[in-house]
């Protein structure tokens, strides 16, 4: 079955439904901007702030959205995730908020601070050696048959990929208050549940608006992926700068709406994602983490390779790291 006959795991409809079922508990995130990053850029830069997010990232929405639409009596035995930080942050608020038991399956590399809120969020945390290859899928399926707990994917769920689609209806929202009718939509991706749930969002609400993945150099299987037409694996999925979208490849629910709807795939170095979290720090008064930051970083620093009078990238987690944090602004002072 080739991509273009692949059925597609979300809609629009879903992430309306998504939208009414997050409604007041979920914010509803500003679209910042600032003539600093319009200069650097060449064309007006709009920013969506994901990083202000309950939980410090977008993943909020895609967490809830799967636990509320859980039968109550099947939600009562709990719930189970695997992530290297965000997710399991978003899981653990969204079933403490529902009263009910959450299993993280998070690597044992992750930011101290992710793994430490997770826990704090009540959280039990189970961390696994992602840099030799242990598989978080087969942790989390295993402790999900013996304990009877639903997991929820990170990226390839289609409930997961509505809640995030609701920063899209956000966006086309808000680029429409701001006068913006066409623009790329530059999103951090790795599985591609925020980018796809934007796309769908998007050709529904906004179809001028185009989402473009964006991606750390050495990790870019979405970019490879949408040239080929088919899922790129990358090499490893651990040790990289930007840890939040270090994933082995596309998802399998993802892929599909992303290779029918997404523009070529932006990829960046790590030096570009640590001067764009110093200049949404300085300009914009907000904290990036490193895989947060990647749009923010093609935005501004692949001008040729987008088009048109402005550019709406999101900021997509703030869940830096202190001293790693302290460090990147450091340098950018030096």
């Amino acid at each position: 079955m080739s991509v273009t006959d692949t059925p597609e795991a979300a809609d629009a409809a879903m992430i309306e439904a998504a939208r009414a079922r997050l409604a007041g508990h979920i914010r509803r995130t500003p679209l910042l901007s600032s003539p600093f990053l319009d200069e650097i850029a060449g064309r007006r830069v709009l920013v969506k702030a994901e990083c202000l997010q309950h939980t410090g990232s977008f993943k909020a929405r895609g967490a809830w959205s799967a636990v509320s639409a859980l039968a109550p009596e099947v939600r009562a035995r709990g719930v189970i995730a695997y992530s290297s930080g965000n997710h399991a942050q978003g899981v653990a608020h969204a079933a403490r908020a529902h009263g009910v038991a959450a299993v993280i399956v998070m690597p044992a590399d992750a930011p101290r601070l992710k793994i430490e809120t997770t826990r704090a969020l009540g959280a039990e945390v189970v961390l696994y050696d992602r840099a030799n290859f242990e598989s978080r899928e087969e942790i989390g399926g295993r402790i999900a048959a013996e304990r009877g707990l639903t997991l929820i994917k990170p990226y390839d769920d289609p409930l997961v990929i509505a809640g995030q689609g609701t920063a899209g209806l956000e966006i086309a929202e808000q680029a429409a208050e701001a006068g913006v009718a066409e623009a790329d939509v530059v999103v951090c991706a790795g599985g591609g549940g925020l980018s796809a749930g934007i796309a769908l969002a998007l050709e529904a609400r906004a179809p001028g608006l185009r989402v473009r993945t964006a991606e750390p150099a050495g990790y870019d299987d979405w970019a490879r992926s949408l040239v080929s037409g088919r899922r790129e694996r990358n090499a490893t999925e651990a040790g990289g700068f930007c840890d939040a979208i270090l994933t082995p490849e596309p998802g399998a629910l993802t892929f599909p709406i992303l290779a029918r709807r997404a523009g070529p795939g932006l990829v960046v170095t790590d030096d570009e994602v640590r001067r764009a979290m110093a200049l949404a720090f300085t300009r914009l008064k907000i904290a990036a983490e490193p895989g947060g930051a990647v749009a923010l970083a093609a935005a501004l620093f692949r001008p040729e390779e987008i088009a048109g009078e402005a550019v709406i990238a999101t900021v997509t987690g703030g869940n830096a790291d202190p001293a790693l944090f302290a460090e990147v602004l450091a340098q950018a002072a030096g």
